[in-house]
């Protein structure tokens, strides 16, 4: 098995990451345009509708468990233990991620947007939990 396959969900997940951060100054730029409103605060941030607020939470959400992924994606690469299941792992982490940028910044539907994020993060966990027993019985034996 080619390990080098991690890294395509990893990169996917930087692609993902600056595609929203280009969108949240777009959504802020239109915002500001339209509204008049020149942020100073967070609070005026918030009054710059639901589209720019969506996409800076989403911004958000993508420097926070994502960090996890890219830690598990860097130390199975590095100690090659890549497996079939890392990789399915992986690129279901990357396409419900997509799928829940997609919600969060367009209609934003809460129920859906937390299903997919659920799923999302049960596949980062079992990645994370593999890797840590394995790491656990490295150390035992």
């Amino acid at each position: 098995m080619n390990h080098s396959l991690i890294l395509v969900p990893f990169a996917g997940m930087l692609l993902l990451t600056l595609v929203v951060h280009l969108y949240l100054f777009y959504r802020r730029i239109t915002a500001i345009r339209h509204t008049g409103i020149l942020p100073r605060t967070r609070a005026d941030l918030d009054k710059l509708g639901p589209l720019a607020v969506n996409a800076s939470n989403n911004f958000q959400n993508l420097c926070e468990l994502p960090i996890i992924f890219y830690a598990c994606v860097l130390v199975l690469y590095v100690t090659n233990q890549v497996d079939a299941v890392y990789l399915v792992c992986a690129f279901g982490f990357l396409i419900f991620r997509v799928i829940h940028s997609a919600i969060h910044c367009t209609y934003n539907n809460i129920m859906q947007r937390f299903s997919i994020d659920a799923i999302s993060s049960l596949f980062l966990w079992v990645m994370v939990v593999r890797l840590a027993v394995g790491m656990l019985r490295g150390f035992v034996s």
